[in-house]
């Protein structure tokens, strides 16, 4: 409550004492079983985690028998064929969804082998998919986010389910996400309501711990109050200097920061503290526990995925994103098995002069010879004359872009654009990169087949200036305050206001999800559901549709400006 700007490691507060640390403590907890199933996510380094705990299980003088879950696996190769439908064959980037379950990559007869052994104090069955062995026993989640089985998998650390080995970093993620992460998450979520005890599984030589009991209870508080997820940052070829400068706790060792992962929650963590004791586990266990809350009368539509996405793209003394585009509703069901699209708006914090934003065809366009010009120069290596094709706009701070699906589309150099959009994150067909190389120095793949299988040339010319440029309207207004209406495309299942305020606004849910951002002036204090909580510059938050009504107060010394997206009836 005393930090003066961005915060890039929030937390939820417990009361003190509910978070436990440390190999000897988690050893303790468990050495009071006779059967422990430790279950987890993939990406857990289970063998790390195992020497920590039997080093502490040793020293106490405990005898366990350990039983590794991945013996009842089945071959690699036989995995390979299970999973070979949804890879996309050879395309690089996409797949489509697993609709099979996490026990499928098991031998049945091999997993009812496994058994405790009677002679042990303890036994230990350990492994992502554990809990499938049925031992009766006392059940310990190890769990990671998304975004650090990136980094261990990039490292090398990791592979994906009953790999023998790591595969390259880009081709473990089209299987994360296409086929590991949708079978482990059916998983989890059948977990969720049972587990006695969560560990996280970031740091495996002291791990934190808190119990199952304290982590829902945690979980019920958040769904009637506020969450703020915990952002994460990546550098990119075309990344800029505005995030670094914000946030000077990040390492400033790395050429930029394109994006800040504000809220895209398939890939966050939340964080819980007590006490000074942090711990963190995926915004997954959040929709599987309190969905309901989060989404009100969305749940039946959306299930277990939050629909709205918040990241920061900084182009700010970097460079143009690729020209691109997403695909339709239609597309993205059919081809990927994704149940909505990647609808998008660019919402300008800041910029540097002159900034543009790419936006729409221009008036007449010949698909064929649009096609042609980038086939071209994707052969030659030469450049494309993009404003030939595309329209360039002048952009303004507070300028709200509306892109929704097939629309062409990028940020030009010098934005610093907040993305509200639809949750769906990858789909992205790229048909021109400018010429430059990945971060990795390889070039960056293209999609211009699937792109124009997409693209709609109508939005073009004047249409562009009609349908895809928010216009504010003043909705209400008060004494020092009001609110501001950037109507979104027809085809955006959300909408945004902006709360413009001196002193205080109050809001309501409507039986839907809030998602904030605080684009200007603050830090402001919300209370909603008993609880307070600061928020500075920049920082995003939801108010779940269960908390009903809140009050925003201004502490700074001029108006703040709040963007709320939500969705539409």
């Amino acid at each position: 409550m005393t930090r003066r700007g961005y915060d890039p490691q929030p937390a939820f507060g417990l009361e003190p004492g509910r978070i436990g640390t440390g190999a000897e403590a988690l050893a303790a907890t468990l050495a009071r079983q006779r059967v422990v199933i430790l279950d987890g996510y993939g990406g857990v380094l289970w063998e790390e985690l195992r020497g920590a705990l039997a080093a502490a299980f040793e020293r106490s003088g405990v005898n366990v028998h350990w039983q590794p879950v991945a013996d009842a696996l089945r071959p690699a190769r036989q995995i390979e064929e299970l999973v070979a439908p949804f890879l996309g064959g050879n395309d690089p980037l996409f797949g489509t969804r697993f609709t099979g379950r996490l026990r499928e990559f098991f031998d049945t007869s091999a997993l009812a082998a496994l058994q405790p052994d009677p002679q042990a104090q303890v036994s230990i069955i350990y492994g992502s998919g554990a809990a499938l062995a049925k031992w009766a026993g006392f059940l310990a989640y190890v769990d990671v986010s998304k975004n650090v089985v990136q980094y261990r998998s990039r490292s090398g650390e990791i592979g994906n389910l009953g790999s023998d080995e790591p595969a390259p970093p880009k081709e473990m993620y089209k299987r994360f996400y296409f086929v590991d992460w949708v079978a482990l998450n059916r998983h989890k979520a059948e977990l969720t309501s049972r587990i006695d005890l969560l560990v996280d599984g970031r740091q495996t030589a002291e791990p934190s711990f808190v119990t199952g009991d304290d982590l829902r209870r945690a979980l019920d508080g958040m769904g009637t109050s506020f969450v703020r997820a915990v952002p994460w940052f990546e550098p990119g070829p075309w990344g800029g200097q505005w995030l670094k400068r914000l946030i000077p706790e990040l390492p400033q060792d790395v050429p930029n920061y394109a994006w800040s992962f504000e809220l895209i929650t398939p890939e966050n963590s939340i964080a819980l503290e007590s006490g000074g004791q942090r711990l963190e586990v995926s915004f997954d266990f959040l929709m599987f526990h309190a969905g309901e809350a989060l989404l009100g009368r969305h749940r039946e539509r959306f299930g277990d995925e939050f629909p709205i996405r918040f990241d920061y793209l900084d182009t700010v003394e970097g460079g143009n994103l690729s020209l691109q585009c997403h695909p339709g509703s239609e597309y993205i069901r059919r081809q990927f098995g994704e149940s909505f699209t990647q609808d998008e708006t660019y919402y300008i914090v800041d910029l540097a002069p002159s900034a543009q934003v790419y936006l729409g065809f221009r008036e007449g366009i010949e698909p064929a010879e649009f096609r042609a010009a980038l086939e071209e120069s994707a052969r030659s290596g030469q450049a494309l004359d993009v404003g030939r094709f595309v329209r360039a706009l002048p952009a303004e701070k507070h300028d709200l872009f509306l892109i929704p699906n097939r629309t062409i589309h990028c940020s030009g150099a010098g934005n610093m654009v907040l993305e509200i959009s639809a949750t769906p994150y990858i789909f992205t067909f790229k048909l021109y990169d400018w010429q430059r190389l990945g971060l990795d120095g390889q070039p960056r793949p293209l999609n211009i087949e699937r792109a124009f299988e997409n693209l709609d040339f109508g939005r073009a010319g004047g249409r562009v200036d009609e349908e895809l440029i928010a216009t504010p309207r003043v909705l209400e207004q008060g004494d020092g305050w009001r609110t501001v209406h950037l109507p979104t495309h027809a085809e955006h299942f959300y909408d945004v206001h902006r709360l413009e305020f001196a002193r205080q606004v109050e809001a309501t849910t409507r039986g839907g999800p809030h998602v904030l951002n605080l684009v200007e002036g603050g830090p402001i204090l919300l209370r909603c559901g008993g609880r307070e909580q600061r928020f500075h510059f920049a920082e995003t938050f939801i108010v779940p549709a269960a908390a009903g009504s809140y009050r925003l107060l201004n502490e700074g010394a001029g108006q703040a400006k709040l963007v709320k997206a939500f969705l539409k009836e």
